[in-house]
Protein backbone atom coordinates (compact mmCIF):
# COMPACT_ATOMS: atom_id res chain seq x y z
CA UNK A 1 0.00 0.00 0.00
CA UNK A 2 2.82 2.40 0.72
CA UNK A 3 4.35 2.20 -2.71
CA UNK A 4 7.61 1.18 -1.08
CA UNK A 5 8.21 -2.22 0.39
CA UNK A 6 10.16 -3.07 3.46
CA UNK A 7 11.30 -6.49 2.27
CA UNK A 8 14.74 -5.93 3.76
CA UNK A 9 13.21 -5.23 7.16
CA UNK A 10 12.59 -8.26 9.35
CA UNK A 11 10.26 -6.44 11.69
CA UNK A 12 6.57 -6.72 12.53
CA UNK A 13 6.27 -2.92 12.64
CA UNK A 14 7.45 -2.71 9.01
CA UNK A 15 5.04 -5.51 8.05
CA UNK A 16 2.17 -3.69 9.74
CA UNK A 17 3.10 -0.44 7.98
CA UNK A 18 2.76 -2.22 4.64
CA UNK A 19 -0.90 -2.89 5.48
CA UNK A 20 -2.03 0.11 7.53
CA UNK A 21 0.80 2.63 7.56
CA UNK A 22 -0.70 5.32 5.35
CA UNK A 23 -2.69 8.12 7.02
CA UNK A 24 -5.95 7.43 5.22
CA UNK A 25 -5.67 3.78 6.16
CA UNK A 26 -5.60 4.50 9.88
CA UNK A 27 -8.49 6.94 9.62
CA UNK A 28 -10.61 4.45 7.65
CA UNK A 29 -9.90 1.77 10.26
CA UNK A 30 -10.65 4.28 13.05
CA UNK A 31 -14.04 5.09 11.53
CA UNK A 32 -14.84 1.40 11.13
CA UNK A 33 -13.70 0.37 14.63
CA UNK A 34 -15.04 3.28 16.66
CA UNK A 35 -17.58 4.94 14.37
CA UNK A 36 -19.30 1.88 12.98
CA UNK A 37 -18.69 2.93 9.36
CA UNK A 38 -19.20 0.07 6.92
CA UNK A 39 -20.28 1.58 3.60
CA UNK A 40 -18.16 3.33 1.03
CA UNK A 41 -20.42 6.39 1.38
CA UNK A 42 -19.89 6.40 5.18
CA UNK A 43 -16.13 6.63 4.77
CA UNK A 44 -16.38 9.15 1.93
CA UNK A 45 -18.70 11.44 3.89
CA UNK A 46 -16.70 11.22 7.14
CA UNK A 47 -13.21 11.60 5.69
CA UNK A 48 -13.60 13.44 2.38
CA UNK A 49 -10.89 11.20 0.94
CA UNK A 50 -10.47 11.01 -2.84
CA UNK A 51 -12.54 8.18 -4.30
CA UNK A 52 -9.57 6.46 -5.94
CA UNK A 53 -7.65 6.43 -2.66
CA UNK A 54 -10.65 5.16 -0.70
CA UNK A 55 -11.28 2.35 -3.19
CA UNK A 56 -7.62 1.38 -3.14
CA UNK A 57 -7.46 1.28 0.66
CA UNK A 58 -10.70 -0.69 1.06
CA UNK A 59 -9.63 -3.18 -1.62
CA UNK A 60 -6.26 -3.54 0.14
CA UNK A 61 -7.95 -4.18 3.49
CA UNK A 62 -10.10 -6.90 1.92
CA UNK A 63 -7.04 -8.46 0.27
CA UNK A 64 -5.12 -8.36 3.59
CA UNK A 65 -8.00 -9.89 5.56
CA UNK A 66 -8.57 -6.74 7.66
CA UNK A 67 -12.05 -6.29 6.21
CA UNK A 68 -14.46 -8.42 4.22
CA UNK A 69 -16.74 -7.14 1.49
CA UNK A 70 -20.46 -8.00 1.63
CA UNK A 71 -23.10 -7.01 -0.90
CA UNK A 72 -25.99 -5.21 0.77
CA UNK A 73 -28.18 -4.24 -2.18
CA UNK A 74 -29.81 -6.47 -4.76
CA UNK A 75 -30.78 -3.55 -7.05
CA UNK A 76 -27.23 -2.38 -7.63
CA UNK A 77 -23.80 -3.65 -6.75
CA UNK A 78 -23.37 -1.91 -3.42
CA UNK A 79 -21.08 -3.37 -0.80
CA UNK A 80 -20.28 -2.80 2.82
CA UNK A 81 -16.88 -3.35 4.32
CA UNK A 82 -16.96 -5.23 7.58
CA UNK A 83 -14.06 -5.58 9.96
CA UNK A 84 -12.70 -9.06 10.50
CA UNK A 85 -11.16 -10.19 13.78
CA UNK A 86 -7.84 -9.08 12.30
CA UNK A 87 -9.27 -5.60 11.71
CA UNK A 88 -10.94 -5.32 15.13
CA UNK A 89 -7.63 -6.33 16.73
CA UNK A 90 -6.27 -2.92 15.65
CA UNK A 91 -8.42 -1.15 18.29
CA UNK A 92 -5.74 -1.25 21.03
CA UNK A 93 -3.12 0.14 18.64
CA UNK A 94 -5.48 2.99 17.69
CA UNK A 95 -6.14 3.77 21.36
CA UNK A 96 -2.39 3.81 22.03
CA UNK A 97 -1.77 6.10 19.05
CA UNK A 98 -4.60 8.37 20.21
CA UNK A 99 -3.13 8.55 23.72
CA UNK A 100 0.24 9.50 22.26
CA UNK A 101 -1.47 12.18 20.15
CA UNK A 102 -3.36 13.48 23.21
CA UNK A 103 -0.07 13.93 25.05
CA UNK A 104 2.28 15.08 22.31
CA UNK A 105 0.25 16.42 19.37
CA UNK A 106 -2.87 18.03 20.88
CA UNK A 107 -3.16 21.24 22.82
CA UNK A 108 -5.62 21.13 25.68
CA UNK A 109 -7.88 18.26 26.58
CA UNK A 110 -8.28 15.06 24.53
CA UNK A 111 -10.86 15.48 21.75
CA UNK A 112 -11.99 11.83 22.00
CA UNK A 113 -12.26 9.59 25.05
CA UNK A 114 -12.42 5.81 24.84
CA UNK A 115 -14.61 3.95 27.31
CA UNK A 116 -15.36 0.33 28.11
CA UNK A 117 -18.86 -0.41 26.77
CA UNK A 118 -19.54 -2.90 29.58
CA UNK A 119 -18.84 -0.69 32.61
CA UNK A 120 -18.49 2.80 31.13
CA UNK A 121 -15.07 3.66 32.54
CA UNK A 122 -12.09 4.93 30.57
CA UNK A 123 -9.87 2.65 28.51
CA UNK A 124 -6.11 3.10 28.22
CA UNK A 125 -3.30 1.15 26.62
CA UNK A 126 -0.31 0.23 28.72
CA UNK A 127 2.86 -1.77 28.31
CA UNK A 128 2.87 -4.48 30.95
CA UNK A 129 5.65 -6.89 31.84
CA UNK A 130 4.36 -10.45 31.50
CA UNK A 131 6.34 -11.43 34.62
CA UNK A 132 6.15 -8.59 37.17
CA UNK A 133 3.32 -6.55 35.65
CA UNK A 134 5.26 -3.31 35.68
CA UNK A 135 6.84 -1.00 33.14
CA UNK A 136 7.39 2.33 34.86
CA UNK A 137 9.36 4.00 32.06
CA UNK A 138 9.33 3.33 28.29
CA UNK A 139 13.14 3.25 28.49
CA UNK A 140 12.75 -0.06 30.37
CA UNK A 141 11.43 -1.72 27.20
CA UNK A 142 14.12 -3.47 25.17
CA UNK A 143 13.90 -5.10 21.76
CA UNK A 144 15.49 -8.56 21.55
CA UNK A 145 15.71 -11.13 18.80
CA UNK A 146 12.58 -13.28 18.60
CA UNK A 147 11.97 -16.77 17.29
CA UNK A 148 10.81 -15.44 13.92
CA UNK A 149 14.17 -13.85 13.09
CA UNK A 150 15.85 -15.74 10.23
CA UNK A 151 19.18 -17.20 11.40
CA UNK A 152 21.09 -15.48 8.57
CA UNK A 153 19.94 -12.08 9.92
CA UNK A 154 21.33 -12.66 13.42
CA UNK A 155 24.67 -10.97 13.93
CA UNK A 156 27.20 -13.14 15.74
Amino acid sequence: MLGKTYDSQVCSIARALELIGERWSLLIIRDAVFGGATRYSDFQRSLGVATNILKSRLDGFVEAGIMRRRRYSEQSELYEYLLTDKGRALAPALVALSEWGDKWATEGEPPILYTHSVCGTGVTQQSVCSHCGRVDDPAEIQATIGPGMPPERIKA
